[in-house]
């Protein structure tokens, strides 16, 4: 991509409205437009994002036995009212009638509808187990929307529903969704600790939230400084062990870990002084089960194989992309811009043209562009007339990895400096060798 042809209107000054250094950091690199009070456009550099993280939690509820379809935004409230949640819910609903009168709902979860899908279609134990998910925009019309896209009104949820026969099989389906969710986090360059969590109105018996440390977080939050260090599932992951799954989650709840609101005061105080951890946290996952809660006043029945109808036993499991954007930018920033893991990054190597006009200059980047491009890279290049401070600047801002750099100077001597966001540690190479380096 050409930066001189793409869209990405970068701020100059801070803007006054954004409270934390992410949404700092989204407005001024022109990732995301505010609409109205806690709604917002995802411009091209945070659409870029946006997707990278889909893709990898599309990838991680896949590989745990997850299959995607896609249910719509709007809601009948019948499937509420006979869940029992249409009145309960409050006022966080948004309830619309139609042009027939009917009363309808713009969805902030998906319980009651993927329940009414499963119970027309499913009926035998031998389907089972089964999970669906899906990612979409959701609306919760929240008092005091804030942080921009971190608490905002419409949001895009990754929500999963897995039916299972008994308690024991569905415990099986909620430790899945706890392994893939430490992978999930992990692969976005998160370190995410699962907490004991309030049900909330989704309801439930079993749940957990995914926190990330930051200074930033909405919350406080106690654990174990171990959890820091503790080993990730790995690719090879067996989500059909029952054992291995099991061990997975025992090691992540074995030591103190707890939001504020599940908060035991004398418990986090048994664990030794040099080991509490107490700071502020972000939720970027929530996992619940919660039985037969829906499916018993929806009907969602299958025949077992003692030939008796059995209330499936449910869970919900929730990831918020558009709040992990801003939640990555927390954990990954400096006083120049947002630093991306490589895995989200909205490219993956910017080319700086020192000198756009000058031929030398011109015709090395048009290399460098082309080949890494036909590498399957995603490659912007600064091909723009700005002076050299702005383009570092720029560069920096937007937190591209990888910063090739022509100036006529270094292509004389058919070398590039090539520089590493993260560290700040620059490297002189020939031109051959920067393209070996990203193609290899």
């Amino acid at each position: 991509m050409r930066l001189s042809r793409y869209f990405m209107p970068i701020l100059k000054e801070n803007p006054k409205e954004a409270e934390i250094v992410s949404h700092r950091l989204m407005l001024r690199a022109g990732m995301i437009r505010q609409q109205s009070q806690g709604i917002y456009s995802w411009l091209p550099l945070g659409k870029r994002v946006l997707d990278k993280v889909n893709a990898i939690i599309r990838d991680e509820q896949n590989r745990a036995g997850a299959i995607e379809l896609s249910m719509p935004t709007l809601q009948s409230a019948e499937l509420w009212q006979e869940s029992g949640r249409y009145d309960a819910y409050g006022k966080e609903m948004l309830r619309i009638k139609d042009r027939q009168d009917r009363p309808m709902l713009y969805g902030p979860t998906n319980e009651e509808m993927v329940t009414d899908i499963f119970r027309s279609s499913v009926k035998s134990y031998k389907d089972l187990p089964l999970n669906l998910y899906h990612i979409q925009l959701k609306f919760r019309d929240e008092i005091r929307p804030r942080f921009g896209t971190m608490r905002s009104r419409e949001f895009m949820m990754k929500d999963a529903y897995s039916f299972d026969l008994t308690r024991e099989a569905a415990e099986h389906s909620y430790n899945k969704m706890f392994a893939a969710y430490l992978r999930t986090f992990d692969r976005l360059g998160l370190r995410a600790i699962p907490m004991r969590a309030d049900t909330g109105p989704i309801g439930g018996k079993l749940s957990h939230e995914f926190i990330i440390l930051a200074d930033t977080g909405e919350s406080e939050v106690f654990c174990h400084k171990d959890f820091v260090d503790f080993d990730i599932p790995g690719e090879h992951t067996d989500f059909d062990s029952v054992e291995g799954l099991q061990a997975i989650f025992d090691k992540w709840t074995s030591l103190y870990a707890a939001t504020s609101e599940m908060h035991d005061e004398a418990a986090f105080n048994a664990v030794p002084e040099g080991d509490r951890l107490s700071a502020r946290g972000i939720e970027v996952g929530h996992i619940f089960y919660f039985g037969t809660k829906y499916s018993d006043p929806m009907g969602a029945k299958v025949q077992g194989p003692d030939g008796k109808e059995h209330f499936v036993h449910m869970g919900s499991y929730g990831i918020g992309p558009t709040r992990l954007v801003p939640a990555i930018i927390e954990a990954s920033h400096d006083d120049n811009g947002i630093i991306w893991p490589a895995s989200v990054a909205p490219f993956d190597v910017v080319v700086i043209n020192m000198k756009a006009g000058d031929q030398a200059c011109d015709d090395t980047c048009e290399l460098i562009y082309a080949a890494l491009s036909k590498a399957g890279k995603d490659v912007l290049y600064d091909d723009t007339d700005d002076r050299a401070g702005t383009k570092f600047a720029t560069a920096d801002l937007i937190g591209v990895p990888v910063q090739i750099i022509a100036g006529p100077r270094a292509v004389a001597n058919g070398e590039v400096e090539v520089k590493d966001r993260k560290t700040g540690a620059r490297e002189t190479m020939t031109i051959e060798a920067a393209i070996n380096r990203f193609v290899a």
